[in-house]
């Protein structure tokens, strides 16, 4: 990456988040991109009925889309998703009113949503600016309605990270993911459903957001592999 500003980086927070409780759990990641990138949340437009724990009534936690009335599975053959459409709409308009952003970083449903916004801007769709994406335990969706999202190899930069231990997204069904991409960098990590932020993880963020000049959108060539 060339002097000048940061990196920006539009951030989708999990099924069950907020972009409050994301930040929170991005501290690690924040200060290891500090100067660099600059990770910018949205909250989904979804509340998920029922709530959680640790619902504090101002903050409820927030889903993308639902596999079923009010739930989300992400391996469930879905034959009614709801509110992808909406969800669209919410990324768009934070990359137009926000803006610029230079990619994506999302995690888990947030990553799986990400990967749709890559497939729609590579095929040329004026909504959605940005340039690559870092997909944290991302997945794809199994709904045949949105089966169309990977008909064809996405042409967008990606860094894809694997939790090997992940109990929530399963570290296959992110590989999966990744072979939907032109070229993915794959990085794996050993521990779970998180976003992982030790000097190894680091070091893999900064190399594959170096290949990238802010403002210009135009990666250095980079072919395919695992960190």
């Amino acid at each position: 990456m060339s002097g000048g500003r940061p990196l920006r980086l539009l951030g989708l927070h999990g099924y069950r988040q907020s972009e409050r409780r994301f930040r929170q759990r991005t501290g690690a990641l924040r200060k290891a991109l500090r100067g660099r990138a600059e990770l910018v949340a949205v909250n989904a437009p979804h509340p998920v009925p029922g709530g959680s724990e640790d619902d504090d009534g101002d903050d409820p936690p927030r889903g993308w889309w639902f596999s079923g009335p009010g739930t989300f599975e992400a391996g469930e053959v879905a034959e009614a998703p709801a509110g992808l459409e909406e969800s669209l709409s919410v990324v768009a308009a934070a990359l137009a009113e926000h803006g610029p952003f230079d990619g994506l970083l999302g995690f888990s449903q947030g990553a799986a949503l990400a990967a749709m916004v890559c497939a729609l801007r590579a095929r040329g769709d004026p909504r959605f600016p940005v340039a690559f994406a870092i997909l944290v335990a991302g997945f794809a969706s199994r709904a045949p309605a949105h089966s169309h999202f990977y008909r064809e190899p996405i042409a967008l930069p990606t860094l894809h990270v694997v939790g090997d231990a992940d109990a929530v997204i399963a570290a296959p069904l992110s590989r999966e993911l990744a072979q939907h991409f032109v070229e993915p960098v794959v990085l794996t990590h050993p521990g779970g459903h998180f976003v992982p932020a030790a000097a190894a993880q680091k070091k893999a963020y900064l190399d594959f957001l170096d290949r990238f000049c802010p403002g210009q959108g135009q990666a250095e060539p980079l072919g395919a592999g695992a960190i």
